[in-house]
């Protein structure tokens, strides 16, 4: 799909009301508001017709590199003129440059390519009555679905070059990170940019996240972190294409003529996933570390947790494997409360627990994610790894962006948590700017199961 530009006239306060209001009741907006029955077919096709579509796109890309990064970075930055730097040497050696589209980082990224009479590729998000994409795109696709849009754009890639940002690109960041790590994705160059950005978050996963048991010192040693487009450049220039053998490279979707079975695959899940989430509306998601034993007192307080949940009324959702998982799942169970689990299948194996009453299990992780972050009264996260990251910036982005309605989202154990929220507050509230006071403000941080409790039953 090639990117067509429109001149759009001022609108009328009506039509701005109209469109707002289409907005909201839109799937792609508010599917984690919706309670009841999912199970609207024409959702599923619009659904499936972008995944096919967006499969096809980038199917006929050749030498991707992804670059990501804030949008609020502006051309003022070093990082901006960075970002530049890199995509016009990309640019200039056949590189396909992909980004979101839009302003900032990507704004930049396109730019360089686009000067250098590169490939510029960008994967926009259509919205009611604002054009995103940013004028160094050469070939876009427009997406309406969220959902979809994130799935496209972190596809399997030659290499990934992230730039500080938000929430939403550390969201992408750790996403691309557990895929690989649960080889779901091929393993590629991860190439971050900023050592003063990304060494205090690298600092946070060894000191907290590997003594769990939840990250290995091995994958973080695997990336590269660089101040310089030319360094960046230097990791990235002997990459090849190559054959995309793992299950989410966009070849393993599409051929010449016909799209591969796996799109109806997609589809089925997304229609038991749905059927599995109509009639849920009392449920709070539980996350945290697979790793965590028995005897640990953080899976003490997570079986706590899911008994007061379930004594409260309270169905308790979560990833439905061991460590915390389990724990929640077992408190909930044992108190006769509703246990349920969204979980992951690999191969012909499905990881659950034997303390779900009810569970549903996934192939491809991007509808489990769809599935596991749609219904629910509140999130709460237990210290974890790449996945707990990935699923609570997710979060924070769709809050943020006003996707969700604003709900509690209670970080548990100060220990772990407060280091990071400390590098949210000084890196990318005060320094950067990529986030904002009040958005740092979406989460609290808490020590005490009944703390917990009085949060969710005082949020209605």
């Amino acid at each position: 799909m090639w990117q067509i530009k429109y001149h759009f006239e001022p609108m009328q306060e009506l039509e701005i009301k109209r469109a707002m209001a289409l907005a909201e009741k839109d799937f792609s907006y508010n599917l984690a508001n919706t309670v009841g029955d999912y199970r609207e077919s024409w959702r599923i096709f619009r659904i499936m017709a972008e995944f096919v579509e967006g499969y096809q796109f980038l199917s006929q890309l050749k030498n991707e590199v992804t670059i990501l990064g804030s949008a609020r970075l502006s051309e003022k930055t070093s990082y901006y003129q960075t970002a530049r730097k890199l995509g016009e040497l990309l640019g200039k050696s056949g590189f396909t440059v992909i980004t979101g589209g839009g302003p900032g980082i990507m704004e930049a990224a396109n730019r360089g390519a686009f000067e250098a009479g590169g490939e510029s590729i960008g994967l926009n998000i259509q919205l009611p009555f604002e054009q995103r994409v940013n004028p160094y795109v050469k070939k876009s696709i427009a997406f309406y679905y969220f959902f979809t849009r994130k799935v496209m754009l972190t596809s399997p890639a030659n290499a990934f070059a992230y730039f500080p940002g938000g929430f939403g690109t550390l969201d992408e960041f750790f996403e691309i990170v557990d895929l690989m790590e649960l080889n779901k994705m091929q393993k590629t160059p991860v190439v971050l940019v900023g050592k003063d950005f990304w060494n205090p978050l690298l600092d946070f996963l060894r000191q907290h996240s590997c003594p769990l048991g939840s990250v290995s010192p091995a994958l973080i040693d695997h990336w590269s972190v660089v101040d310089t487009a030319e360094e960046a450049w230097e990791l990235i220039k002997d990459t090849k294409d190559r054959a995309n053998l793992c299950e989410l490279s966009p070849q393993t979707f599409s051929g010449k003529d016909k799209m591969d079975w796996k799109i109806f695959r997609i589809m089925a899940e997304l229609v038991e996933g749905f059927d599995f989430l109509t009639g849920l509306s009392d449920d709070v998601t539980v996350l945290g570390t697979k790793s965590v034993k028995s005897d640990s007192p953080i899976y003490a307080s997570a079986y706590n947790l899911g008994r007061s949940l379930a004594q409260a009324g309270y169905a308790a959702i979560t990833g439905g494997g061991p460590g915390i998982m389990e724990a929640v799942n077992k408190g909930a169970f044992e108190a006769g409360g509703e246990s349920i689990g969204i979980n992951m299948r690999y191969g012909h194996k499905e990881r659950v627990n034997p303390y779900v009453r009810r569970s549903i299990g996934f192939q491809f992780p991007y509808t489990r994610k769809l599935v596991i972050t749609a219904p629910s009264k509140a999130f709460v996260f237990y210290p974890g790894g790449f996945g707990t990251l990935h699923q609570l910036f997710e979060v924070l982005t769709l809050i943020q962006t006003k996707k969700i309605k604003k709900m509690p989202v209670i970080l548990y154990n100060h220990e772990f948590w407060t280091p990071l929220h400390k590098f949210i507050k000084t890196m990318m509230v005060h320094q950067l700017e990529t986030v904002s006071n009040e958005d740092d403000e979406l989460y609290q941080i808490v020590d005490d199961e009944e703390v917990v409790m009085k949060i969710i039953k005082g949020a209605g």
